[in-house]
């Protein structure tokens, strides 16, 4: 398996130092006294937001507070606009005061702007480091009464295996690595929902249930009428081109509507097991729950993935990798990233491996990523894995099956008053 090449750019190191100044006159809060934040953005790419600790005297703590992810497309494209537009740059906008909106109008008030180019031809054979230290900030730079900021940009080769699912997880699909142009077949999927036979066994009853056809319709009407409260038995198993299974994952809680409502809660999640082969058996390698957020305008699907580090024992305390939300309606990426917990943010990128993690976990840096779409849109899952994390084609396996699971954790946590589609429902 060939890898795609990819170019991780790193922000970090962030202090603020401001300007001492009397308090104003007139009644308000001191820059000193009140929170601030900045936005920090890759040319168009979506804006990322992060805390911003004021200067105490001491180095900037090692911390990481925005990463983007960048294709060999991605550099490419970037280096056709260089000629019109300048290359690409990084750029912060820095606010004073506590984030969010009021009224629709941002609450930080803009103390102002930095722009760091970055120069990425070789970006994708070596570490470089952009910038590292002090940066004046606003219209009065030049002042010695200026703001100040410090921050280090830098960029990391970050190699990964490209997945494709070229259908929907339900529907049994084969599984491509991408290379560059090439697609090329590397597993295939089997889609199986263990209470179809249940399901087909009491459509039959109904049928079958005495000679009144009065007394068959309004069984079959009952039946029709009652929406599901609970999606129980799915499971996905990966297998190799040559028909091997290598990795599954299996439904092991049901996901069911919470007391009064049509909808599965955070207090009480359904579950998946994602399992690999050993010794003649599954043993239990990560654990996925997911259920359904209320949120505001849209709903939102939760989801937290645990490793298991004891094998033996599906019931073991696992070690978080991930837990965020995901929209219902426009979707988006499912990650497992641990840049920012795993190593001191340095200016000097240090090689990454997939070795000692301090408690024994093979997982580091990017890990992986997939593709999940809204509810209710066909989805065709891209997955992502670092290299570092996959040493034989079995480990892209058990992540090809985490990512089957979270695109199906999307119908799973569907309203319970919504038919969910046939696949889903009837399977063999």
């Amino acid at each position: 398996m060939d890898p795609c090449p990819f170019v991780r750019v790193l922000v970090g190191n962030l202090a603020l130092k401001l300007p001492v100044a009397a308090r104003p006159a007139r009644s308000g809060v001191h820059p000193s006294a009140s929170p601030c934040y900045c936005r920090i953005r890759l040319n168009k790419l979506p804006y990322q937001t992060a805390p911003l600790p004021l200067d105490s005297g001491e180095a900037p703590s090692n911390t990481l507070s925005a990463s983007f992810d960048l294709s060999r497309a991605d550099l490419e494209r970037l280096a056709a606009k260089s000629i019109f537009a300048g290359g690409a740059r990084i750029k912060i906008a820095i606010y004073t005061g506590r984030r969010g909106t009021t009224c629709g109008v941002s609450s930080g008030r803009l103390l102002g702007k930095i722009n760091v180019p970055l120069d990425l031809k070789s970006a994708e054979g070596r570490a470089c480091v952009f910038h590292t230290g002090w940066v004046s900030v606003g219209k009065g730079s030049k002042s010695a009464a200026s703001a100040q900021l410090h921050l280090t940009v830098k960029s990391e080769p970050d190699p990964r295996f490209v997945f494709e699912f070229d259908g929907e997880p339900e529907c049994s699909p084969l599984v491509n690595q991408l290379q560059g142009s090439m697609r090329q077949p590397m597993f295939s999927c089997k889609f199986s929902c263990r209470n179809a036979a249940d399901r087909c066994l009491r459509s039959r009853s109904v049928q079958i249930e005495g000679n009144n056809s009065k007394g068959w319709l309004s069984s079959f009407g009952s039946e029709r009428e009652r929406p599901g409260r609970e999606r129980k038995g799915w499971s996905v198993t990966v297998h190799d081109l040559s028909g091997s299974p290598v990795a599954m994952a299996s439904m092991v809680t049901p996901f069911v509507a919470s007391p009064g409502t049509d909808r599965v809660s955070r207090s009480n999640p359904g579950a998946w097991l994602i399992l690999r082969p050993g010794d003649g058996t599954w043993k239990p390698w990560g654990r996925l729950e997911a259920w359904r957020e209320r949120g505001g305008i849209s709903d939102g699907l939760g989801y937290r993935f645990e490793l298991l580090p004891d094998a033996t024992s599906p019931s073991a305390s696992g070690v978080s990798l991930a837990e965020s939300t995901l929209s219902v309606g426009k979707g988006g990426r499912f990650c497992i990233d641990l840049t920012s917990t795993t190593k001191p943010f340095s200016p000097a990128a240090s090689p990454r491996g997939s070795g000692d993690f301090g408690h024994g976990w093979p997982f580091s840096g990017f890990v992986m990523s997939s593709t999940v779409e809204r509810e209710g849109k066909p989805s065709r899952p891209t997955v992502e894995v670092g290299v570092a994390h996959v040493a034989c084609a079995e480990d892209a396996a058990a992540f090809v099956a985490l990512a089957a699971a979270v695109d199906l954790s999307m119908d799973a946590c569907r309203l319970f008053s919504h038919r969910l589609r046939r696949e889903l429902e009837f399977s063999e």
